[in-house]
């Protein structure tokens, strides 16, 4: 897999200003306020910064949490995960393997078959409508 590295000022250039907090600095959006938190569109849920393929429509749930949230990613070679003890808890993070961005956290309380709420920023993503795909 190749790294994407890219300065600070390139990702500025690249990203609007809250994706850029939220993938590069470890932010998070408000709650409800994404574009895609409540999306039932088909398709693939892409990282904003690499185009990586990260997450299928057909692995999102409601979670109730205002946040996009899918039980599985595509490939698990694509997302990493690291330990979060920011904001005095301690999370799992998860970020782009490909880029190193933010996503967001997974939690072990999301439906069969895996049991994961993969809770993902909107900001992070980008969408590819499976009519687009063919």
């Amino acid at each position: 897999m190749n790294k994407i590295r890219k300065t600070p000022e390139q990702w500025r250039a690249q990203l609007s200003p809250e994706a850029y907090y939220v993938t590069r600095e470890h932010g998070t959006e408000r709650p409800y306020s994404g574009q895609y938190w409540n999306s039932t569109t088909p398709g693939i849920y892409r990282c904003v910064g690499c185009h990586t393929p990260l997450f299928a429509s057909d692995t999102k749930f409601d979670a109730g949490c205002g946040w996009p949230s899918y039980f599985d990613a595509i490939n698990p070679d694509n997302v990493r995960e690291e330990v979060d003890t920011s904001h005095g808890m301690v999370r799992t993070e998860i970020l782009c393997n490909v880029c190193d961005a933010h996503l967001g956290h997974v939690f072990p309380d999301g439906p069969p078959p895996t049991g994961l709420r993969y809770c993902i920023n909107s900001v992070a993503l980008t969408f590819e409508p499976e009519s687009d795909l063919s």
